[in-house]
């Protein structure tokens, strides 16, 4: 079915953040009609960096972020970039995201295939969260394998970023969003980028999350945990050359410390691979098509 699908973002600061801003961009640029990106006022080159990108696809919104609103700052932004998108489907990723080639295109054609089926209101991706480097992936229940990364634009469906835009919810009771799984792959970048630029996310972290201002600032950045897995596989064409100029033999990860809480995460982890299921997983949707139909 021919409809008109958008990409769109957020982002601010991706210098001196050490996003992959272009990779991302790109990474969904040649499966969309157009791409909105939503440039918060910046102390960096972020503005001259998307507009470098030579698309005629591109539509930047440049807009003032409300730093008052902490983490919500960060969903009411991704909503106003959702908002400036004129399609029947958006495609989200952000900035330290990464679709694989053949992920791109498959989101694509499952929002056609599932265009007509109104139960459906968004697509779940499959994540692989780099973790101290570009060979490693967390997989314990801490980190989503799955979260919603297309949604239908209609307002009538009442969809809109939740929280700290992980994901989408549905009206004013933030009713979890209704998705079918799609096996479209994005890379997570943003725990494998280096030293200086993981301390400066959690310098940013720390004004955004309330939570994490009484955090230990001498902690290690990437703590040991339970479930680091290598990875052999491919990465996406559109962020090889990044990735390239980061690659060191800088350790980033702490050596390993058991804690109590690592326990749960252990026996979680081999509860999964000898069954498939996630005890306790936190999910910000519900799954149309599972073996009962809903799960």
């Amino acid at each position: 079915m021919a409809i008109r699908i958008a990409g769109f973002t957020i982002v601010r600061n991706a210098t001196l953040l050490d996003f992959p801003l272009e990779a991302s961009i790109r990474s969904l640029l040649p499966v969309v009609d157009e791409f909105v990106v939503n440039v918060g006022t910046s102390d960096d080159d972020t503005l001259d960096r998307v507009r470098a990108i030579d698309s005629a696809k591109i539509r930047i919104i440049e807009t003032t972020w409300d730093r008052s609103r902490g983490h919500a700052m960060l969903a009411d932004e991704t909503e106003r970039a959702k908002q400036a998108c004129n399609a029947a489907w958006g495609l989200y990723v952000q900035a330290d995201e990464v679709f694989t080639e053949a992920g791109a295109e498959r989101l694509v054609h499952e929002a056609r295939r599932h265009h007509a089926d109104p139960r459906i209101e968004g697509l779940l991706v499959d994540y692989r969260h780099f973790y101290g480097g570009f060979d490693l992936i967390a997989t314990n229940r801490s980190w989503y394998r799955r979260e919603c990364r297309a949604v239908r634009l209609d307002p009538a469906c009442a969809i809109h970023s939740f929280r700290d835009a992980q994901g989408f919810r549905v009206g004013p009771d933030d009713r979890r969003i209704r998705c079918a799984r799609t096996g479209a792959v994005v890379h997570h970048y943003g725990w494998a980028r280096p030293a200086w630029a993981l301390a400066a996310k959690r310098a940013q972290d720390r004004s955004i999350y309330e939570w994490r201002q009484g955090q230990d600032p001498d902690r290690p950045l990437l703590p040991w945990i339970p479930g680091i897995t290598p990875f052999r596989g491919a990465h996406p064409a559109v962020v090889a050359d990044w990735i390239a100029q980061r690659r060191s033999d800088e350790q980033l990860i702490a050596p390993r410390r058991w804690e109590g809480h690592h326990l749960g995460l252990t026996a979680s982890l081999l509860i999964e691979r000898a069954t498939g299921w996630r005890p306790f997983e936190y999910r910000n949707y519900v799954t149309i098509g599972g073996a009962n139909g809903i799960s």
